[in-house]
């Protein structure tokens, strides 16, 4: 059976990972401050698209072959690694530059111009694609929750199809809820602030996952 109690168990698991804040969560906030809601959800699809990747790589055994080649592995994560901080200098860059600024008509801000969709989609499928520690919790985890007669490939896209649409929901309801406010933190005081904090957000996690040895 393909729902089942290990699918609700994993269902269990990954809510709890879906809420829990990280470089994803940092990344949808900074560009929907920058852009809006729809900037925000945008990012967020391509980091929950990345999802797919991993279950088809973990099912298709490639996931293992990551975690036995060392050299393999340290090249992801730092590539994901670089990735990640580059977003942050990009951040802070804009903080001080006090580029970008937000045009608000009537209360509302409007979207940042001159960002593509495709643009907010790719960073945010590259930052989960690039991110190890993904990989790891995908070689790990969803083998436990497929048992021996499912269907290995089938059962790991529904397993990462339930994890997509819990961390669409909540990283929509995040773009959401900070577009409410976005006529407060387009300020250029505040969005410099913001920019700020975000940027040394992700420069940091950039550099905990380079230094991350496990």
């Amino acid at each position: 059976m393909l729902f089942d109690a290990n699918t609700v168990a994993f269902a269990s698991v990954a809510l709890v990972l879906t809420v829990t804040p990280g470089n994803d969560t940092i990344l949808v906030l900074r560009n929907a401050i920058r852009g809006g809601s729809r900037e925000g959800m945008i990012t967020g699809l391509g980091i929950c698209t990345g999802l797919f990747v991993h279950a088809l790589l973990s099912a298709l055994g490639l996931s293992l072959i990551l975690m036995h080649s060392a050299e393999l592995y340290h090249a992801v994560k730092w590539a994901g690694a670089a990735y990640i901080v580059w977003l942050g200098f990009q951040a802070l860059r804009d903080a001080f530059r006090g580029a970008g600024k937000i045009q608000v008509a009537g209360g509302a801000a409007g979207p940042e111009p001159g960002v593509s969709t495709r643009r907010r989609l790719f960073e945010g499928f590259l930052c989960n694609v690039l991110n190890p520690k993904v990989v790891v919790f995908y070689l790990a985890f969803l083998p436990q929750f497929i048992g021996p007669q499912d269907p290995v490939v089938t059962k790991s896209i529904l397993l990462a199809g339930i994890h997509w649409l819990m961390g669409l929901v909540w990283l929509m309801f995040i773009s959401w809820g900070v577009d409410l406010a976005r006529a407060q933190l387009a300020r250029p005081a505040v969005r410099r602030g913001l920019d700020a904090v975000c940027g040394f957000a992700l420069v940091g996690l950039g550099v905990r996952l380079a230094m991350d040895s496990e």
